[in-house]
């Protein structure tokens, strides 16, 4: 095959992959009349966690939307409107490390972070999408060797990674 030819193969394929306005390359699925998006402040209802997780979360679910679609942010009301709130932060003990002296306590070596996030998703233009659902994701670290101090928000934002993409998935690509 020569090079006109690859060529006009690759220039007939994005001309018929972007003419429907409705396929993305991120899995997105929104159809062509879609052309805003609101997201609402994400507020931070947990007793636990980091003070800003509520404005981290909201905006990197901003930003992730905006990369990944086309779709217009606006303040007032999208075509597709997002709101929601990160409901809970808990640390629990996911295995322990027996103490080589009896007379000292067993500690816990493994601890999962877990974070769970309540999202409302409205598509105005098909309801048929709506959902009002609750994700969470996890993290394990070891505390003898990783401080949660030192180390929390990498793990928050491992975790809010996971979380978007799932709430990404089940309002645009429709999974």
């Amino acid at each position: 095959m020569n090079w006109k030819t690859s060529l006009f193969i690759l220039v007939a394929f994005a001309i018929l992959n972007t003419s429907c306005g409705v396929y993305s390359f991120t899995g997105a699925s929104i159809s062509p009349n879609v052309k805003t998006i609101s997201i609402q402040t994400f507020y931070n209802n947990s007793p636990l966690g980091p003070s800003n997780m509520s404005a981290v979360f909201t905006e990197r679910i901003k930003d992730y939307y905006l990369k990944n679609t086309s779709l217009v942010l606006v303040n007032g009301e999208g075509d597709l409107q997002l709101e929601g709130s990160i409901d809970n932060y808990t640390l629990t003990p996911v295995a322990v490390s027996a103490n080589e002296d009896p007379s000292k306590v067993d500690l816990t070596s493994l601890t999962r972070i877990t974070i769970f996030v309540s999202a409302t998703y409205a598509n105005l233009e098909d309801d048929q999408f709506d959902f009002d659902q609750t994700f969470s994701f996890y993290k394990d670290f070891d505390q003898n060797r990783e401080d949660l101090s030192a180390n929390e928000e990498e793990f928050v934002n491992e975790i809010f990674d996971q979380i978007i993409f799932d709430i990404f998935n089940s309002s645009v690509a429709n999974w």
